[in-house]
């Protein structure tokens, strides 16, 4: 029987060769991201039990710098436990990664103080929210917590992003743009493709939003033969809309079995100044057997010189400048045995060499044929 995942000291420690990507032209030269060194991995066991509840569906991650702690969110549907997020400890050093240590369980609140209920024991009428939550920031200015749900299309509930305490507590919920309502028309934001990442700017007076994917209006999804669009919004903590870039999405990566799916978008995003963002881009890919194959990109996205769309009501047939980007990483070059399906990205504390860290963590869906990791990497 398998020890405790966090008293495993089973991590991969790699070879340390650095992954050190150059800047193209089209990019500043000096964007203090040149690169990531991959440290070592961890897993958490499928559907470990920790006081209570099952842990997995870990699609975001933060770093509580006041607490030297973790935040870790799980976008069960309140289907298993209520929903959700873990505090953890992370054991890295610029040598290896060698364990995680799970501390304490909270649960997220709606206005009333109830805790939020799954879809056959909403009372959608009364105002309950069905949390799919995707995404999660610790305020730097007072530790309390940020964090994204893409709600539900199919019954008519609107991505959201809400203000809660350090403990999950509802404090308030942000304004944003009526293009990502729901609708019953072809507008809006798709269904399980819509508020997806969040992260404070780099002075923590302003919010990052990014989607998963393209409104209707806005054009297609990405396919192996074409790219897509989606939109990355910057919103004031009273929810008023300082800018909105437009950020082109790879196609996807390889091809699909025939009659099965293949999709890729974006899974997180992370300021790095005013003006620069590392997004992720996530791609699954499923095989005749069922089992998905991720691609795994990180890019540095720079929003200077790029159009502000948010007066563009849809962005297909449009003309607009987007975002620049150039590749930061490749999961896929690596050296990992494996990649998963990596939902989020965090910067850590500076190693003992001086360096930052930076963290990433995967989405097991509470599936057997996928995997939790934790990544971490120095940034070079």
């Amino acid at each position: 029987m398998p020890q405790p995942f966090h008293r495993l000291r089973t991590a991969l420690a790699l070879a340390s060769a650095a992954i050190l990507l150059s800047a193209c032209a089209s990019f500043p030269q000096d964007a203090p991201v040149t690169g990531l060194r991959l440290i070592g991995e961890q897993r958490i066991a499928l559907k470990y039990a920790f006081e209570g509840t099952s842990v997995g569906g870990l699609s975001g991650i933060d770093y509580d710098a006041a607490n030297n702690s973790w935040v870790m969110e799980s976008d069960d549907r309140s289907a298993i436990n209520p929903a959700r997020f873990y505090r953890a400890v992370l054991h890295y050093d610029s040598k290896a990664f060698t364990g995680v240590t799970l501390n304490s369980v909270h649960f997220f609140t709606q206005p009333d103080g109830s805790r939020y209920p799954n879809l056959a024991h909403a009372k959608l009428e009364q105002g309950d929210q069905v949390a799919d939550i995707e995404t999660i920031r610790v305020d730097p200015q007072d530790g309390s917590l940020w964090y994204g749900s893409e709600g539900n299309r199919k019954v008519g509930l609107h991505p959201f992003v809400r203000h809660a305490d350090s403990g999950g507590h509802y404090l308030s919920t942000l304004p944003t743009p009526p293009m990502f309502k729901v609708s019953q028309e072809a507008t809006g934001s798709r269904n399980n493709m819509s508020f997806e990442a969040l992260s404070f700017s780099s002075d923590g007076k302003s919010l990052w939003l990014g989607m998963e994917a393209a409104l209707y209006q806005d054009g297609p999804l990405a396919t192996p033969d074409n790219g897509s669009v989606v939109r990355i919004t910057r919103l004031d903590r009273a929810g008023t809309v300082l800018g909105q870039y437009a950020y082109p999405i790879e196609p996807v990566a390889s091809r699909p079995a025939p009659g099965k799916e293949a999709d890729n978008g974006v899974s997180e995003i992370l300021a790095v100044n005013d003006h620069q963002l590392l997004v992720v881009e996530r791609a699954g890919v499923e095989h005749a057997d069922g089992v998905y194959t991720n691609h795994v990109r990180v890019y540095a996205m720079d929003t200077d010189g790029a159009t502000d769309i948010q007066t563009i009501p849809a962005l297909a047939g449009a003309a607009y400048v987007p975002a620049r980007k150039r590749l930061l990483l490749d999961l896929e070059k690596t050296g990992l045995a494996r990649i998963d399906n990596i939902e989020g990205i965090s910067w850590g504390p500076r190693l003992e060499n001086g360096r930052r860290s930076l963290v990433m963590i995967s989405d097991d869906n509470f599936n057997a044929q996928q995997v939790t990791q934790i990544l971490a990497f120095e940034v070079l």
